[in-house]
């Protein structure tokens, strides 16, 4: 298994140092370090207090927790929000509310998830044709419903 070192800046002295909670675990969980209330749509930053360090080649990702989604319509704005290698400042998260009651967001509380993946620079070469497929230009629902 392949340990990625990252390094964690508390900004804040109330801000939580996220941790695998299990072995199996893909991501860590990131806390608020302020109390808030979000109301039914309504779009919110909220602050982490931490700051990260990882390597180039790398980019974490902020994705919404299955359980504040599931009961309380809690999901972030641009999900998979993305941190890039280097990047230093305070991880913040745009949450929003799809639910229908207000939602308030605790100190101290999970927020989000925060996954690491392994990124490839892409090359761009300019060509005057591209191999065919059999979806070629076919876009938005070209696979049907059924």
């Amino acid at each position: 298994m392949f340990l990625l070192k990252v390094r964690v800046k508390k900004l804040c002295p109330e801000a939580r140092i996220p941790k695998l909670e299990h072995s199996g675990d893909s991501g860590v969980d990131l806390y608020s370090v302020e109390s808030c209330t979000i109301m039914p749509g309504e779009i919110r930053l909220v602050k982490t207090g931490l700051a990260i360090s990882f390597p180039e080649g790398f980019e974490a990702q902020v994705r919404p927790k299955s359980g504040l989604a599931l009961n309380s319509g809690i999901g972030i704005v641009n999900s998979p929000g993305t941190i890039d290698s280097g990047y230093r400042g305070e991880i913040c998260v745009i949450l929003v509310n799809h639910g229908k009651k207000d939602f308030v967001v605790e100190k101290g509380k999970k927020i989000c998830q925060m996954v690491f993946q392994k990124i490839e620079k892409p090359e761009f070469e300019i060509s005057e044709s591209l191999d065919e497929t059999k979806r070629g230009k076919n876009g938005f629902g070209s696979t049907g419903l059924d």
